[in-house]
């Protein structure tokens, strides 16, 4: 959900209509989301959280920035059969799949859609309907 805030950056869940800051925490070498009036606190994402980017996302290289070729992404994590790995990624709406670590800093996204909570999710409750002849 927020493992690159688990030790040593406080955190808080991500709202609808939030508007996320990629960037990289002091003290450390891992890179998230945090916004602009709080860029000390990590905010984590759900897994298939849905967010917008402002323009098309660009990811660290060694010499360089490459494009993702996407604005559209859904939060999810990999690898989590590696402990020693960070496990939060974004999937992309061309199936592009990057790790928030990899993100460069300062783009800017919206979270357009959080993923149902399956504790408060309706439940269907049995209806029953009585018929009754009519006289014709």
């Amino acid at each position: 959900m927020c493992d690159y805030s688990l030790h040593t950056v406080s955190s808080r869940d991500a709202k609808i209509d939030d508007v996320l800051v990629s960037c990289r925490f002091p003290g450390t070498e891992t890179r998230g989301f945090s916004t602009k009036d709080d860029p000390l606190t990590a905010v984590c994402l759900r897994p298939g959280t849905e967010l917008a980017f402002e323009g098309d996302v660009r990811i660290k290289g060694f010499f360089f920035r490459r494009k993702v070729g996407a604005h559209l992404a859904r939060f999810r994590q990999v690898d989590i059969n590696k402990p020693m790995e960070h496990h939060d990624a974004l999937e992309f709406s061309n199936g592009r799949i990057v790790k928030l670590t990899d993100l460069a800093t300062g783009q800017r996204a919206r979270v357009l859609q959080m993923p149902a909570d399956p504790a408060t999710r309706r439940t269907a409750t049995p209806v029953t309907i009585e018929l009754r002849a009519t006289q014709l």
